[in-house]
């Protein structure tokens, strides 16, 4: 595919589209580890997304390997890694923490901040000693809309690319919001589950049969201490973290634990309904052109040259990603089976095949990065870098020092119920 095409694909046609089936590295029928998701109810153990969908006209059982968030987080790894290569130049913002010294953190930027550009990493730092909501950058993309979205297509295009919303915007939450124009999703198809039918009554006193689907797949734990701590033996944990066979040089509010919350002694072994086996896994991606076409840079010749830009970039980004390969987790590792071929979803349904490979992506984007510049829309060649405000660096630094005194708690709070 050459920039011509492309650029008339995306004027006129639905979508670009690519389904990949993928099987575990280890053979078909390997079995799989997808993530895993809190129980409902409390004390619940976790869970994997398990669904039913239509596949060749028949209700499958399914499973979530990969969401739409995590491969856009993924896509946008695999186009920061280029960019750091030296491969190709992306717009982005960057925060710079390393003059701050904090602990195994230099930069973070708007393509991996989880918000992107709106992200509170960014908003919390200072562009030429000024809050960057507040500069006249933060000002144009807190003004921006899909119809005029230029100041991010300068600054940030993954954010309209991904999606992104100004959630903190003028009005409480009704900022601007970019719906994603690239949907990339990995499931597993033909997912063994287990059902069970329960009854219980209903108000009037009937009879109600539920059906209860679980996870086939089992997951073993167990850890034998080298050591040969057994849990009887008396153990006195106190004020941080500081423990002892003898209360007294525990330390402060000493109290008995067992040797396993010391991380010392066995672990019983444990089965959880964990791990999937399935007849194949697919990579669903999709980049709207009609998507792209809600999106305005100044109006004419600016618009067709930003939307055939960020279709590059979204097809850039997949060619880098499919380079990388599928390890996606630990025990979650895929290939594919045999190469799905790109398809041009037409206006009429049709679906020509689209030849294009890694060497050819890059050159794609590289010729409509250029193109874009050269109509006047203003991308950025380097990044906007950002300071982090004092009290953004007071909060990490004070994280770090509760989470290496083992006080911090856990980063996620959220109790399930």
């Amino acid at each position: 595919m050459n920039y011509a095409e492309l650029s008339g694909a995306v004027a006129q046609d639905a979508a670009l589209r690519r389904r990949q089936r993928l099987q575990p590295v280890g053979g078909e029928g390997d079995k799989l580890f997808p993530p895993t998701y809190p129980g409902e109810g409390r004390n619940a153990g976790p869970r994997h997304v398990l669904e039913r969908r239509r596949v060749a006209g028949e209700d499958v059982w399914c499973a979530l390997v990969d969401s739409v968030q995590s491969q856009a987080n993924r896509l946008e790894e695999a186009l920061l890694n280029a960019v750091r290569e030296g491969a190709v130049v992306v717009p982005h913002v960057t925060v710079d923490f390393r003059p701050a010294q904090l602990a195994g953190l230099t930069e973070i930027t708007s393509l991996d901040a989880p918000h992107r550009v709106y992200d509170a990493i960014l908003r919390d730092s200072l562009l030429d000693g000024q809050a960057f909501p507040k500069s006249e950058l933060g000002v144009r993309l807190a003004e921006a809309k899909p119809g005029a979205a230029a100041a991010l297509l300068e600054v940030s295009p993954t954010a309209l690319l991904f999606g992104a919303w100004n959630s903190t915007g003028e009005g409480g939450g009704l900022g601007a919001k970019f719906p994603r124009a690239l949907v990339s999703e990995i499931a597993a198809v033909g997912v063994s589950v287990e059902q069970a039918e329960t009854l219980s009554r209903d108000r009037n006193g009937g009879m109600i049969t539920s059906v209860d689907v679980a996870n086939a797949g089992r997951r073993t734990g167990s850890r034998i201490d080298p050591l040969g701590i057994l849990r009887r033996v008396e153990v006195y944990q106190g004020e941080g973290k500081a423990w002892d066979v003898d209360q007294a040089k525990a330390g402060k509010k000493a109290k008995r634990v067992k040797p396993s919350e010391i991380n010392h002694g066995n672990i019983a072994p444990s089965v959880q309904a964990l791990g999937i086996t399935c007849d194949y896994a697919e990579h669903t991606a999709v980049i709207s052109f009609a998507g792209l076409r809600r999106l305005g840079f100044g109006g004419g010749e600016k618009d067709a040259a930003g939307r055939t830009y960020l279709a590059a970039l979204g097809l850039f980004a997949l060619a880098e990603q499919d380079a990388r390969g599928y390890a996606l987790r630990s025990r979650c590792d895929l290939v594919c089976e045999g190469r799905a071929p790109l398809q041009r979803v037409q206006a009429d349904g049709s679906t020509p095949e689209v030849d294009l490979d890694r060497e050819g992506a890059r050159a794609l984007y590289r010729e409509a990065y250029d193109r874009a510049k050269a109509v006047g829309l203003a991308l950025r060649d380097t990044p906007v870098r950002l300071v982090p405000q004092d009290k953004l660096v007071n909060i990490v630094r004070q994280s770090q020092h509760l989470a290496l005194s083992g006080e911090g708690g856990d980063q996620d709070e959220a109790k399930v119920d």
